[in-house]
């Protein structure tokens, strides 16, 4: 057991730390997600096929046409938003996880029930989301901004303009557009993501194949970072397309409209579209998540997770 002071605090400092440092290097991959996410959207309805005449072809030839059309700063787009998101839902979603848990009465890390872990994920998950929506609505809104025509203005000029610009448009309620596959998907995700690795890494100690390290924390990372991707694929380009539509013409009266309209134009592949950047991201995200987590618990003195 640690003895630090103050440790409840801590978690959330590490928690927050870590996931902006993971948000900082994934971005150019977050953002060639948003966009194959959106590209073609709703494409049958229009006579054409969701699968031709893709602009982003691919997450590799869209990483090289974002960097052709915008230069290297169009793969850092949104990122402002993103370490400001990554700072309250995320300190909250990795910060929450392991005092919920003990509330569902986990006391031995090493033989806590999955259920226990998955219930902990959701809840904590869904808290900081819901707390922090605005700040993802402004992500996903300059990440899809794609290459100007001539004489085009941006939608936004900076992230603190969106916000105002969104709060002029219809107030609180404009600021809170898609929270609700927000919050189901962090719930997902967080349900998937931490708990994952929480039980692989535990799995993998009590079988004895592997000892407490960074060889340990990767390998669990890369399997709660391909479980979570499987899991919230769909309901993350759900998530994207009902943030990004504007408040004059909006086609998704709601998340479940959204859901249903791409399921008959795109078939259930629409809803893994961008799903190789996504993984992509997730992988990578908690890998450095919680490798820099586990890390800095060990700098100051605290236990594993």
């Amino acid at each position: 057991m640690s003895h630090i002071k103050n440790e409840e605090v801590w978690r959330f400092v590490l928690a927050g730390t870590s996931c902006m440092l993971a948000a900082s290097v994934t971005n150019p991959i977050d953002v060639i997600k948003i966009r194959m996410q959106l590209e073609n959207e709703m494409a049958e309805q229009k006579g054409l096929s969701h699968l031709k005449g893709r602009y982003y072809n691919g997450w590799v030839k869209g990483c090289a046409t974002i960097v052709k059309d915008e230069g290297i700063a169009g793969l850092y787009k949104g990122v402002v938003p993103s370490l400001m998101r990554e700072g309250s839902y995320s300190t909250i979603r990795l910060g929450a996880y392991e005092p919920l848990k003990k509330m569902f009465g986990a006391t031995d890390p090493a033989h806590t029930p999955l259920w226990k872990k998955i219930c902990s994920g959701a809840i904590s998950g869904a808290i900081g989301s819901s707390i922090a929506t605005p700040t993802d609505l402004v992500k996903v809104r300059m990440q899809a901004e794609g290459k100007l025509a001539e004489g085009e203005k941006k939608r936004y000029a900076t992230t603190f303009s969106a916000f105002r610009e969104i709060f002029r448009e219809g107030g609180v309620h404009a600021m809170y557009v898609g929270v609700g596959p927000t919050v189901k998907r962090a719930a997902i995700l967080t349900a998937t993501q931490i708990p994952a690795y929480d039980h692989s890494k535990h799995v993998i100690l009590n079988a004895g194949l592997m000892s407490e390290g960074i060889p340990l924390h990767v390998t669990a990372s890369m399997i709660a970072g391909f479980c979570t991707a499987c899991t919230t694929s769909p309901v993350d380009v759900v998530k994207t397309r009902v943030m990004n539509q504007c408040q004059i013409t909006k086609p998704y009266k709601s998340a479940f409209d959204c859901f249903s309209k791409t399921i008959r134009a795109e078939g259930p592949l629409g809803l893994y579209k961008g799903f190789i950047p996504n993984w992509m991201r997730i992988g990578p995200h908690t890998i450095v998540t919680f490798f820099v987590f586990e890390q800095l618990r060990k700098l100051i003195g605290m236990v594993p997770v």
